[in-house]
């Protein structure tokens, strides 16, 4: 029809008034078969109402066209009027040549739905009618993908790529479900074939290749995610971690540096920027990555631990008090922080501050026979020889096998 690629022209030249006016003045002496077109020139650039307004005309005429049927399906499916698709589809019979493309239709529309077991017997009823469909074959595959069969999705996935599908990423399909029942090896091959520069899909790429142990693979495919996309900020950690487990530490720390430039309120990225500074021998730069990490997560624990042990080695005992005061001030309580304190005090002299918090730390630790055995042993050195049995006995409860505490106390009751 000349009007219609006249329209169609007016349209790519964004004359949608004048191309709309064009068709509607040719509708009242259409014939059938143009109003047919005309109809798919409506649905093409969006225009559903119009289109379902001729089809549904169309459709009184011949109540027996299953493309007409199939087209309205298309709109209502557009328009989310899921029931009218599901009634329209329904009415084509089972001896119609597009019977089999509405049972697929209707599987769809059962599993947006979330109706998989009605949405899977559609599709196995198609099955059985056609057993060599590659459309069915992945249709079943998407089905299972979607509630994470992947051992089905991966058998008819497996039988859809040997034919020709348009418009489905069949490769990372099979990559993603073969990494999710752990076949890594088999996941990297299609992952290879994916030839795709999409972040997500890198990322995941990485990551399958990390658990495959092939950290050379992940490190290539995290360092081009990251080139692709700089703001992609978890493929920092996973980087970082890549390098760390080749013994690449340097460049481990160099990564999460990188990371930090863009991602400036990541607490893991510090914590682990501050790990790796730490085994580079950067201490001042661990402690302060790590405060940073701190400061935006005060109950970190994880880092706050790592924090003390770091300011443990550089005796810095009276950080470590202004620390752990400041985290329990903001909130934060762990037995261990009551622990570490009393620790700090201890070995700055301040004896009762380090009685009070041992006695804190004890009303959660008193099951931890390694912290019974050093709390009995500080009672002792107070000269709080009574208070030191009772704990070493209970010490003793847990750890009887302890012969040097089991003479210890002996000696202490005989005195």
């Amino acid at each position: 029809m000349n009007i219609l690629e006249e329209a169609n022209k007016l349209m790519e030249m964004d004359q949608v008034d004048m191309a709309t006016k064009i068709i509607n003045g040719h509708l009242l002496e259409a014939t059938d078969d143009e109003l047919y077109w005309i109809a798919e020139f409506y649905m093409n650039w969006g225009f559903l109402v119009e289109a379902e307004d001729i089809l549904t005309q169309l459709l009184k005429k011949y109540p027996n066209e299953s493309d007409l049927k199939l087209y309205l399906t298309d709109i209502y499916i557009e328009q989310e009027m899921d029931e009218k698709a599901i009634d329209l589809l329904n009415s084509i019979p089972i001896e119609d040549d597009s019977y089999i493309q509405a049972l697929v239709a209707l599987a769809d529309l059962y599993q947006a739905q979330g109706l998989f077991e009605v949405a899977e017997q559609k599709l196995l009823q198609a099955k059985n009618r056609s057993p060599s469909e590659p459309i069915i074959d992945l249709a079943l595959g998407e089905l299972y993908y979607s509630f994470g069969d992947f051992k089905r999705a991966i058998t008819f996935y497996e039988k859809a790529s040997k034919a020709q599908v348009p418009n489905i990423p069949l490769h990372e399909r099979l990559a993603e479900s073969y990494a999710n029942v752990g076949e890594y090896e088999l996941a990297l091959t299609y992952y290879e074939k994916t030839n795709s520069d999409n972040p997500d899909l890198l990322f995941k790429y990485g990551v399958t290749a990390y658990q495959a142990d092939r950290r050379d693979i992940a490190i290539h495919v995290w360092e081009k995610l990251i080139e692709e996309d700089p703001y992609y900020h978890t493929a920092y950690i996973q980087l970082a971690k890549a390098y760390e487990d080749e013994e690449l530490i340097r460049e481990a720390y160099e990564t999460t540096l990188r990371g930090l430039k863009l991602d400036e309120f990541n607490k893991e990225l510090y914590f682990m920027a501050g790990s790796l500074a730490h085994k580079c021998n950067l201490d001042d730069e661990s402690e302060k990555h790590v405060r940073e990490a701190v400061s935006l997560d005060t109950d970190y624990k994880e880092a706050v631990l790592f924090l003390i042990e770091l300011l443990k080695g550089m005796d810095k005992q009276a950080d470590i008090i202004e620390l752990i005061q400041h985290i329990q001030e903001s909130g934060g309580d762990d037995p261990l922080y009551d622990w570490e304190i009393a620790r700090a005090f201890n070995e700055i002299e301040s004896y009762n501050d380090a009685l009070n918090y041992y006695r804190e730390a004890y009303n959660s630790l008193q099951h931890d026979s390694d912290f019974l055995r050093e709390y009995g042993y500080f009672l002792m050195e107070e000269g709080r020889t009574g208070e030191a049995i009772n704990v070493f006995t209970a010490y003793l409860e847990k750890e009887p096998q302890d012969d040097e505490i089991v003479e210890y106390v002996n000696r202490l009751k005989q005195m």
